[in-house]
């Protein structure tokens, strides 16, 4: 898809994207329509029952002495909290199906150059699809959307913005829903690996960890998970070294478990297709490392990966398994469907003793609970440090990938006792979400501020999806946030 920055004038090709306020005011290029449209303009608005009110539009094929072969005509009331990036994706939405070329016009309208630049990044995640499996897809059922133009005040900024920021970004977001929506097939740990070593085309550096290395680290909880599975387990370390030499980096983890069965507690088999996007939070860590390299980001930052497949064979890990962990901390797995934790209880450790991180985040789609408490619409935090979580609410802010924090505390450690070893994996029907994340913080290093998310509703959304943002089973969830707390916290 191409995507320019142009001024702010009437075009003379494709379809053009208007808004219009109360009273159908107008500005900047969306008045060059108008005018030329003369009286027509208001009749039609009439016919349509539309007056400029927020969130309504309407779509007219323009007369003679317009260039445009089409106009959206879109509300934005008063203007007031106006969100560019999701005024371009309503637009797209729109007229993705038929139109091959869209100018969307935000000049006069007092939209900043980064704001101009979203819109562009709306635009684009609203017409993305996942259909090249589809072979016998009928042609309307095919965006055709391959020019999409922003008329702007600033052009050359808001070009800028996008080239240099949020243009990789979204390329970051583009990459973790493809890596959600393939088939488990197609992605599985050694295949995963493989994909991600190609990214040293942007210049990260990809070091692959295969079992036998991982044995000889004693990273027995994460390979405990796979050992039911034919497909060799992996681990996989990016490293993107844009900051200062010597200076310590910030580090994301990610749970990659590419179809998760629940092993011997296995699942009920409706839906479980969906389980191949329980590597939702490990996409979202590889799509933040990719974002990064391709803009350059003057910081340094470690990614790491685990990536297993869950299944039940006569080798697999049994319920009551007692599993010594890279920390030297036994665990005995009381359900074997509680396997995220144990993937990255080893991650974490490797993370905070060979990496050293003055900051880490791990993401993963770790608990049915976290959707009971928040739903598809939020990913919720957990945290050993105030100053990391409120850094994270202004990343969540500033992306739209919404966030809400929970509590943790040494409360709740008594749900993961065992009279058998260190831990049990899991903590009981109560404050599910809550234990899972005090399992994780015993495997972080003292004196590391660390995070977790639990992405579980917001990384895959087989339904519900109102957003029209949001288009496919995979979301990218997280991409772009981790981008952002990194360009906020760590680059100069």
């Amino acid at each position: 898809m191409k995507i320019t920055f142009i001024a702010n004038k009437a075009v003379s090709s494709g379809c053009a994207v208007i808004a219009v306020k109360k009273s159908l005011k107008t500005g900047g290029g969306a008045s060059d329509y108008v005018a030329a449209m003369g009286r027509n303009f208001k009749k039609v608005a009439k016919a349509a029952g539309f007056n400029g009110e927020k969130g309504k539009s309407f779509s007219v094929y323009a007369p003679e002495g317009v260039g445009v072969s089409r106009l959206l005509v879109c509300g934005i009331g008063d203007g007031k909290e106006f969100d560019a990036e999701m005024f371009g994706a309503k637009a797209a939405k729109a007229v993705m199906m038929d139109e091959t070329t869209v100018t969307l016009h935000l000049g006069g309208m007092e939209v900043s150059p980064d704001a101009a630049a979203r819109a562009a990044v709306g635009m684009r995640l609203a017409a993305y699809r996942f259909d090249q499996y589809r072979t016998k897809l009928p042609a309307s059922k095919k965006p055709v959307l391959k020019t999409i133009k922003i008329a702007c005040d600033e052009p050359a900024k808001a070009r800028a913005s996008y080239t240099k920021y949020h243009g990789p970004v979204c390329d970051g977001t583009v990459l973790a829903r493809d890596l959600v929506n393939e088939p488990p097939n197609v992605i599985y740990p050694k295949a995963y690996a493989a994909r991600i070593k190609k990214l040293e085309k942007l210049g990260l550096k990809v070091q692959i960890l295969g079992e036998k290395r991982m044995k000889t680290l004693g990273m027995n909880t994460l390979l405990c998970v796979g050992q039911g599975s034919a497909r060799e387990s992996q681990m996989v370390i990016m490293t993107w070294s844009g900051g200062k030499k010597g200076d310590k980096p910030a580090c994301i983890v990610g749970k990659g478990v590419t179809f998760d069965t629940g092993g011997i507690s296995l699942k009920p088999g409706a839906n479980m297709w969906d389980m191949k996007g329980d590597m939702g939070g490990s996409a979202a860590v590889v799509g933040a490392m990719a974002g990064l390299a391709a803009r350059n980001a003057k910081a340094n930052v470690v990614g790491i990966v685990g990536l297993v497949e869950n299944m039940p064979d006569g080798n697999a890990v049994l319920p009551g398994d007692i599993i010594t962990s890279m920390s030297g901390q036994t665990v005995e797995v009381q359900n074997t469907d509680a396997e995220g934790r144990l993937v990255l209880a080893d991650c974490l450790h490797y993370a905070s003793t060979k990496i050293k991180p003055k900051a880490m985040i791990n993401l993963a789609t770790l608990t049915g609970a976290i959707l009971v408490a928040l739903g598809t619409e939020r990913a919720g935090v957990f945290s050993n440090n105030d100053k990391l979580a409120g850094q994270i609410a202004a990343a969540s802010e500033t992306t739209s990938e919404k966030t809400w924090r929970l509590p943790i505390g040494p409360e709740y450690d008594r749900l993961l006792d065992s009279p058998n070893a260190d831990m049990k994996n899991i903590g009981g029907r109560l404050a599910g979400s809550i234990t899972a994340a005090q399992f994780l913080q015993r495997f972080v290093g003292k004196g590391i501020p660390w995070a977790h998310i639990d992405v579980a509703g917001t990384a895959m959304k087989p339904s519900n999806r109102h957003d029209p943002r949001e288009t496919t089973f995979g979301t990218g969830f997280g991409a772009r946030l981790l981008n952002r707390w990194i360009a906020d916290n760590f680059e100069g």
